[in-house]
């Protein structure tokens, strides 16, 4: 689920904010928030989350020089949220409506129940939860990632195909689109020794694999007549002959399309809405090449553009992620954001032992 962060990446506006301690400390005023690829707060931080939302404020630990950053919420305008298992968070929507906060969910909803490589609840749970989000926030709003793809000795292409197509028929007509990636288990030190500590059989994924897979996936979404949009999650392979493109998952687009009355997040993202032309003598508006048509007779242009801290295949425009690394109980096998599912359950103590902290840990 969880992708690389850099957290060295855009400046975000900065402002003084007084802490419940009453001391004053600067802060990042981001308008556009991740929460997270490191961890699955709408799992499990929820509440935690919509407190500091109402506080005003939180902090997260920087994994590098083990300072303490600070995150004001009074400009944040839109989230991204990923999840494994969102339930927690759908009594909890209400309240960023009366923020005035949109939002969509990167919705990680896999099978990998029989082989045992996660801890979230049962395949027809998520199924229904999947549902119940389109239901409040839209069908555009929730994206379907399988991700990752992993082979091991009881995995193969196939199988991982007829599980897609498993979760694929039930969700037609409740998404979009579909993104997935393949494991790249070589490249993640931690996730290959925890693996092997494990006891998993994993393979490496070969490019004649990644062909083979795309072709039958793409085969699948139209012979089933899904129409989903298909895309790969920060891969280097370019498999666009079989229509998969590479995904934004922080996506400048969908955020214009969910957002797009939002005057001050429109003008920090520089996109302008446009009024759609008045029908010609042949009754047809003629639109720009590339206009991406919204409600109520508008139309935009997509500036998007890719957050150059975030990895070289990763397509995202920036955001703040205010997650941590470590703090996830989902316990993966093949997660990379756990050093250890040891320490993310330490983590997961202490955050229960102290669920009004600043941060996630409870530090």
């Amino acid at each position: 689920m969880f992708n690389n962060i850099i957290f060295l990446t855009m400046k975000w506006p900065r402002q003084f904010i007084t802490r419940e301690d009453g001391t004053d400390v600067e802060a990042q005023a981001p308008l556009i928030i991740s929460a997270s690829r490191s961890t699955d707060i709408s799992a499990f931080y929820s509440d935690w989350f919509f407190n500091r939302l109402k506080i005003g404020y939180s902090a997260w630990i920087n994994p590098f020089t083990k300072e303490k950053n600070y995150i004001a919420y009074n400009k944040c305008k839109f989230i991204v949220f990923w999840s494994k298992n969102p339930r927690p968070l759908l009594p909890y929507l209400h309240i960023l409506k009366e923020h005035n906060i949109k939002c969509y969910v990167q919705y990680t909803l896999d099978d990998y129940e029989q082989e045992k490589l996660e801890k979230v609840p049962s395949l027809i749970s998520r199924i229904e939860i999947f549902k119940l989000l389109v239901e409040q926030l839209g069908k555009g709003a929730v994206i379907w990632r399988f991700d990752p793809m992993i082979l091991t000795d009881d995995i193969s292409v196939d199988d991982l195909l007829q599980k897609v197509q498993n979760i694929g028929d039930q969700l037609k007509d409740f998404t979009e689109k579909l993104v997935f990636s393949y494991a790249d288990i070589a490249m993640y030190r931690k996730v290959k020794h925890n693996l092997e500590v494990s006891g998993i059989p994993y393979h490496e994924w070969e490019i004649e694999q990644m062909e083979e897979f795309a072709d039958k996936l793409s085969t699948m979404n139209r012979e089933r007549g899904w129409d989903y949009q298909l895309a790969t999650c920060g891969e280097k392979i370019d498999i666009a002959k079989y229509g998969i493109s590479h995904n934004r998952c922080v996506d400048g687009d969908l955020i214009t399309r969910l957002a797009w009355d939002d005057k001050e997040l429109m003008h920090f993202m520089k996109v302008k809405i446009e009024d759609v032309p008045a029908p010609s003598l042949f009754g047809d508006s003629e639109l720009p090449k590339g206009a991406i048509l919204l409600p109520n007779n508008h139309y935009f242009i997509s500036t998007h553009k890719k957050d150059p801290g975030q990895r070289q295949f990763c397509e995202c425009m920036a955001s703040k992620d205010i997650g941590e690394y470590n703090t996830c109980p989902h316990l993966c096998e093949y997660c990379y954001a756990n050093a250890t599912k040891e320490l993310a359950l330490q983590n997961w103590k202490r955050h229960q032992e102290n669920k009004l902290s600043e941060t996630i840990t409870g530090k």
